[in-house]
């Protein structure tokens, strides 16, 4: 089942503009639509998928899987969005869902399109929920995230940097009424403070980053663990798993193969460029260029994850 947003009064009265205003309307009406559409991909979990773009003003950085899970008795977000505006459209749309209050926001990583949609959801008094080692990330690198971030969809845009409010060093149970989420905080792979969820009753991983789909891994931890955490949410046997980017749900299986297969390129082939003695700034032109055809927006962020695995990989 979808979801939209019904259309507002006020987008409704402008009915009566020029026609020289409707083009640029309509795609201002199809760029809400897009960035808030949900998908109920089990019962009470609903899903917004993000786009495959860089952050931009046009998308608010409305660029990850963001969502929501009702209980018999409260809700959790599962990620509140890339900056205020996305939280906000969030919040809105829970609120045309269900009157069940907000109780819980999970906040998977540090990355900005992950976290800063969680400042719409102060008002509601929720626990922030997070990784042990996300308070150390977000000291570190917050500040500079929220200031690249508003250099690009516009000052104040970004929203607060929210802290957690119950860290998670290994597991923890949320309950939701009826409704139970098991949390586990995962050793450094994606990046040093991934925090996963399980819905018991539906068997849905909330995998976040630790899995990508179509749009092109990004390697901010250790290549090693990520390779390592993926065999460790297949153990698990979910039925369905919503990945940090990709379709708001997929089999686990099917897809973490494809992002095996890319870790394993990189990996293999970074160890090739080292042994042969290359230089760490020429290796993203060698490593991996063999995936380049299978993931959107390689050439943005493949480079990056070359230098990360080459930083690693180098004194093993």
């Amino acid at each position: 089942m979808r979801t939209v947003p019904a259309v507002s009064r006020r987008q409704a009265l402008f009915g009566g503009l020029c026609l020289c205003c409707v083009s640029a309307l309509a795609r201002s009406a199809t760029d809400e639509r897009r960035l808030l559409e949900t998908e109920e991909i089990a019962t009470g979990i609903h899903i917004r998928r993000g786009v495959h773009e860089t952050a931009s003003a046009d998308n608010d950085d409305a660029i990850a899987n963001v969502g929501f899970v009702i209980g018999r008795e409260c809700v959790a977000v599962t990620d509140a969005g890339g900056s205020l505006k996305d939280g906000e459209r969030l919040r809105e749309h829970i609120r045309s869902i269900t009157p069940l209050p907000v109780r819980y926001v999970l906040m998977s990583h540090v990355h900005p399109d992950h976290i800063f949609g969680a400042g719409a959801f102060l008002a509601d008094k929720p626990t922030f929920v997070g990784h042990a080692a996300l308070p150390n990330a977000l000291a570190q690198r917050g500040e500079y995230y929220r200031d690249r971030l508003e250099e690009i969809i516009g000052k104040g845009s970004a929203g607060p940097i929210v802290e957690p409010t119950m860290l998670v060093a290994q597991r923890a149970q949320l309950d939701l009424g009826q409704r139970v989420l098991e949390l586990r905080a995962h050793p450094i792979a994606h990046t040093d403070n991934d925090l996963s969820a399980f819905d018991v009753q539906t068997k849905t991983l909330f995998a976040s980053d630790l899995l990508f789909v179509q749009r092109v891994p990004s390697l901010d931890g250790s290549l090693k663990g990520w390779l390592n955490e993926l065999k460790v949410l297949a153990s698990m046997g979910a039925a369905r798993a919503v990945p940090g980017h990709g379709p708001a749900s997929v089999d686990f299986a099917s897809a973490s193969a494809k992002l095996h297969t890319y870790l394993n390129a990189l990996l293999r082939e970074t160890r090739q460029a080292i042994a042969a003695g290359k230089d760490i700034d020429a290796a993203p032109d060698m490593v991996a260029l063999s995936e380049r055809e299978k993931w959107t927006l390689f050439d943005e962020y493949h480079g990056h994850n070359v230098i990360q695995a080459f930083k690693e990989l180098e004194w093993e």
